[in-house]
């Protein structure tokens, strides 16, 4: 039964690599387009007029600050999780002499660590920046009424 679970887990959990490297893409894109979107807000933050309906600039600051601190914690974990996935078939290379494929390997861990720790880093920066542009622009608005 344990050799069974065990054989099942070392089928299954390579076909994650090309799913988690996708979902890696998908983060740095994501951080790509959440950068163009903080300019964008920047300017509409700056703005000394106070908006019609406080509440929806609550509530889109919300939404906003929550995506931005998604991309920060799972774009290191998918990085961990492909670096994680590609070591295992570098260390079966390495038992076998494969030094080729062991380079590989671990080119790949590397790529996928560094991919999730930049979309991370991103997400984390875009996340700090705009709970502080909102909470001024909050607190100006509200100290006009």
């Amino acid at each position: 039964m344990n050799s069974f679970i065990v054989q099942w887990t070392h089928a299954l959990v390579p076909l994650l690599l090309t799913p988690v490297v996708i979902g890696l893409f998908v983060c740095i894109a994501l951080a790509c387009v959440d950068v163009g979107v903080l300019f964008g807000e920047r300017g509409f933050l700056r703005r000394r007029e106070r908006p019609a309906d406080i509440g929806a600039v609550e509530r889109r600051a919300h939404r906003r600050i929550e995506r931005a601190d998604i991309l920060t914690r799972t774009s290191p974990m998918l990085g961990l999780m492909a670096t994680l996935i590609s070591l295992g078939p570098g260390l079966k290379a390495l038992s076998n002499g494969s030094l080729n494929l062991l380079a590989e390997a671990m080119l790949t861990a590397f790529d996928a660590t560094v991919l999730g720790l930049a979309a991370g880093v991103v997400g984390f920066i875009i996340g700090r920046l705009r709970r502080r542009w909102y909470d001024e622009a909050l607190l100006r608005w509200e100290q006009q009424s």
